[in-house]
């Protein structure tokens, strides 16, 4: 699944640098996530560093987009042509 940035995002610029997949931009009042780049750092790392970084943990699972590992990991070898 894509992971969301929650209403009460402090907009405090931690989630968007650690995201390896460029998936987290600043929308019109907080950050929000690209459903389409977010592989929930799947082919990167073992854990989403946007949750590990986050001082409020406002980052939550979608469930608007739900994927499964291995949907993950096709999603991340598409977005870097693997």
């Amino acid at each position: 699944m894509a992971l969301l940035i929650e209403q009460d995002c402090i907009n405090c610029d931690m989630c968007e640098p650690a995201c390896p997949n460029e998936a987290i931009y600043y929308g019109e009042s907080i950050y929000e996530i690209d459903p389409d780049k977010c592989t929930e750092c799947v082919g990167h790392y073992d854990d989403p560093q946007c949750i590990d970084v986050c001082p409020i943990d406002c980052i939550i699972t979608d469930t608007a987009h739900k994927e499964s590992p291995q949907e993950l990991l096709k999603k991340f070898k598409t977005l870097y042509h693997l």
